[in-house]
């Protein structure tokens, strides 16, 4: 169950972050309601995550998966440039994401 929450709670992180973007500075209302609602939603399911999910690895995760995913939504769909680096920088991320996730499989 706590990885189902964590799941939503990169989801709607993301949503959140994309619906800042679509905002334009709160100068649009329904993406800014979007937006509270998505950071509302990812920080409790965050909070009820870290109940079963050490801190450390479960925050890592979060932000890790999280912008990994916002870069990926920047590049696709507002056409954020991108580079080798950039992309070789996305890869080490989800790396890091997994070595954290194995990690913490071995006591």
């Amino acid at each position: 169950m706590e990885w189902i929450l964590m799941v939503i709670a990169i989801l709607t992180e993301v949503s959140g972050t994309t619906a800042m973007k679509l905002s334009r500075g709160f100068a649009r209302l329904v993406p800014t309601l979007v937006m509270s609602a998505s950071y509302i939603i990812s920080f409790g399911c965050l909070t009820l995550a870290v109940k079963k999910i050490p801190l450390s690895v479960a925050f890592a995760i979060w932000s890790g998966a999280s912008t990994a995913l916002i870069a990926l939504v920047g590049i696709v769909w507002f056409k954020d440039p991108f580079n080798t680096i950039k992309i070789i920088s996305l890869i080490l991320i989800i790396l890091g994401v997994v070595g954290l996730e194995l990690g913490n499989e071995i006591h």
